[in-house]
């Protein structure tokens, strides 16, 4: 049984679509659709195994050429060529594997996310039972901390609320009720759903199974993940075009060398044909798989240091090609932390300072805000407590961040709690009766609009204006208030018309400083930073504003996607800069998109949302503190400081690979095409062949790895950051490397 868009049905039409009571399934029926619709878990990928990994590191053409050549050269029983042969293919391969690091998980990490225990209703009684065991029209219980076990349809909800950043991006927990929404409702637009993996806040829910294991929010999303196809790097794709064109013209020159040699100058074949495997190994530049990985290896150690982890070798260079980095929004370009960032009191007007959860901060310009810190400080159920020098929130960050708020303008807020009345989305806001220095107050907080017709002697129109200039600005806004008591209960009826108002606050998930710089640096460097968020246009367009993003007044949401083509996605997608209210396939179409055009592109997230997107960009970024389990995995780069200017590191670090790598190319091609000549000039003139072809294998590995090693440690060029990014499909070997191979060439073979 599947339910479709239970998000926009009442409830007791879910509960009859699925053949469900309030009171729960009885263990038989559980039994018998858990047999049917099979356990509460994602199905598992099939990871690679060790020996495919090492068979992989074989896969390249001029390898195949050199394990030809061996083979041949076996038959002839010159078993020393083909020892020499078969150890130059075999330390490539041992250095690639020992280097690529571990494989996909990205399956097992979500997997990681489900609830392992769960409260349902069977038989009308509250069991505890394993999350894998829940099936549909399970009847289940949820409490503030709690993680939802499967998609659940609300049936009850008191005060609740769920922390959806996994999902969608948005930063703070999104308030839920029963009440069915329009069937096209985003997904952070569906207030009657809680989805499997997300956390509780606050309140307490009753919640109708509607969906478990794959065929769940998150499941849908492991699907997604599964049939992303990964993108070869431009390096490992350009590498791959130049030893294709490499090969075939030295099996061209070789087999036109020994059609001549044998049929017009007579030779002797076996003598002819080790002549020839001297030809072919001599231009072949054997060498430059080791000292390629070598280098792509040395750029990994570098970027470590810099606290980025690199998951896979060729994502080094990639990431040093990047033409455009899609960021999603919370954690990347923000903090993932709420703060009060301005207040706004019958006084004036107010901007607060300091970071994160910390007690410090200015607030500018001076003035009383007692009354204000009071109410935000004493209405409220969050607590901040100091681990490892840094202030951490349990409970809601919202809350948190008014503690913070409250502790930066000091002043004794204690007092014992007497009564409170928590938020709900019915009367939206929360009230907490308290006894301190003051009395027996009352204190208020919630949405402007609802406490403002509480309040006695306010301009209405005046304060909606100043609530709306705030929101404008992006800011989240809560209004508070507060009435003397003199009982110990709150009566909801007195509070309407009996408050006193106290002014407003303005909250924020506020921009990395560092994320500023670092976009400045990557407009400098010619890439263009687009912003892919979950969070609502408004919060967005702000953000993306203070952190300076090339075009932060046009936004597009999830909706406008929607009925964009793929042909139009393609045109509007080069200018827009914003994309608000995405889903997981939003993301990865923007991503497909902008490859489509030609472009190398890096995509940067934390959240489960993101893992198909960082899949299938050039270079997946991940968040490696507060990013998800999933993220890191499908990602090629994990940032283990969460700094969005890491990423500019990175870029800086990958193009001084590609230099260097370009360095290598441009002194191992001409020395090999040298030695090939030489031995072309005696082959054709009939003299003896000046060097054998163990001779010729051993000179290149050695100076190869030695001598070519030695541009591998090359500093950053000046200007490599100032320089605009190669397109994609730029070939390896420049018109200028071609001529240098070719005058070098022949001055070796002069030389000789």
């Amino acid at each position: 049984m599947r339910l479709t868009d239970p998000h926009a049905l009442p409830a007791a039409d879910c509960l009859a679509a699925l053949d469900a009571t309030p009171g729960g399934l009885s263990a038989a029926e559980a039994a018998r659709r858990l047999a049917e619709h099979g356990p509460n878990r994602l199905p598992e990928a099939r990871a690679r195994g060790p020996l495919v990994r090492f068979l992989h590191q074989f896969h390249n053409v001029l390898i195949y050429v050199l394990l030809g050549a061996a083979i041949v050269t076996g038959a002839l029983q010159h078993w020393v060529d083909t020892g020499v042969i078969l150890a130059v293919v075999l330390a490539n391969a041992i250095i690639g594997f020992l280097q690529e690091g571990k494989a996909e998980a990205a399956m097992a990490a979500i997997r990681g996310m489900l609830a392992p225990r769960a409260a349902v209703l069977r038989d009308g009684q509250r069991v505890s039972v394993d999350g894998a065991d829940l099936v549909p029209g399970d009847i289940v219980l949820l409490e503030a901390g709690d993680k939802a076990p499967a998609d659940l349809r609300l049936l009850e909800a008191r005060g609740l609320a769920a922390q959806e950043a996994i999902l969608t991006g948005e930063s703070v927990p999104v308030e839920k009720n029963p009440a069915p929404v329009a069937a096209d409702a985003a997904l952070g637009d569906r207030r009657s759903m809680l989805w499997s993996g997300t956390l509780v806040t606050q309140g307490t829910a009753r919640g109708l199974v509607v969906a478990t294991g794959a065929a769940t929010e998150i499941g849908r999303i492991g699907g997604l993940l599964a049939g992303v196809e990964q993108l070869t790097t431009p390096l490992v794709a350009q590498i791959d075009h130049f030893a294709r064109w490499l090969s075939f013209l030295i099996l061209l020159v070789a087999g036109l060398l020994l059609a001549w040699g044998y049929h017009v100058g007579h030779m002797p074949f076996a003598e002819l044909f080790m002549a020839v495997v001297g030809v072919a190994v001599a231009a072949i530049p054997e060498g430059l798989p080791a000292v390629m990985t070598i280098t792509l290896a040395i750029g990994v150690q570098a970027m470590a240091r810099r606290n980025a982890i690199i998951r896979r070798l060729p994502a080094i260079e990639a990431i040093g090609s990047v033409s455009v980095i899609c960021t999603d929004k919370t954690g990347t370009l923000t903090r993932n932390e709420m703060v009060v960032a301005a207040a706004e009191t019958a006084e004036g007007s107010f901007a607060v300072g300091g970071e994160g959860y910390a007690l410090e901060g200015a607030i500018t310009p001076a003035g009383d805000l007692a009354a204000l810190a009071r109410a935000a400080a004493l209405c409220n159920d969050a607590a901040l407590h100091r681990r490892d020098g840094l202030w951490m929130v349990e409970g809601d960050p919202m809350e948190g961040a008014l503690l913070a708020f409250a502790g930066k303008v000091a002043g004794d807020h204690t007092a014992r709690r007497l009564d409170a009345l928590p938020f709900d989305s019915r009367h939206r806001f929360m009230a907490v009766l308290s006894e301190g220095p003051q009395g027996r107050v009352t204190h208020v907080k919630g949405a402007p609009e609802r406490v403002l017709r509480m309040c006695a002697g306010v301009d209405l129109p005046h304060w909606h204006e100043r609530a709306e200039a705030l929101a404008r600005r992006g800011l989240r806004v809560l209004a508070l208030a507060e009435r003397p008591e003199t009982g110990d209960r709150i009566h909801p009826a007195a509070l309407e018309g009996g408050l006193t108002f106290l002014g407003l606050v303005g909250l924020i998930d506020p921009p990395r400083p560092e994320a500023i710089a670092a976009i400045a640096d990557c407009r400098a460097a010619g890439i263009r930073v687009k912003m892919i968020t979950g969070d609502h246009a408004g919060t967005a367009a702000a953000i993306a504003a203070q952190i300076g993003l090339a075009n932060p007044h046009r936004v597009l949401t999830g909706a406008d996607l929607d009925r964009l083509d793929d042909a139009q996605l393609a045109l509007e997608v080069a200018d827009v800069d914003i994309f608000a209210r995405t889903s997981p396939e939003h993301k990865l179409r923007l991503v497909t998109a902008l490859q489509a055009g030609g472009l190398s592109v890096a995509m940067t997230g934390d959240g489960v949302n993101d893992a198909p997107a960082l899949k299938r960009a050039d270079a997946g970024i991940a968040m490696g503190l507060k990013g998800s389990e999933a993220a890191k995995e499908a990602a090629d780069l994990v940032l283990a400081d969460d700094n969005f200017a890491s990423i500019v590191a990175a870029v800086r670090e990958g193009r001084t690979v590609y230099d260097n790598l370009k360095k290598v190319i441009s002194w191992t091609l001409p020395t090999n095409a040298g030695e090939a000549l030489v031995v072309v000039l005696a082959l054709l003139a009939g003299l003896a062949l000046p060097v054998t072809a163990v001779q010729i294998l051993w000179i290149n590995l050695i100076t190869a790895v030695t001598l070519g090693l030695a541009l591998a440690f090359e500093p950053t060029e000046a200007g490599a950051m100032t320089r605009p990014p190669r397109r994609r499909d730029a070939p390896i070997l420049s018109g200028a490397l071609v001529w240098q191979v070719v005058l070098v060439a022949l001055l070796f073979l002069a030389a000789v």
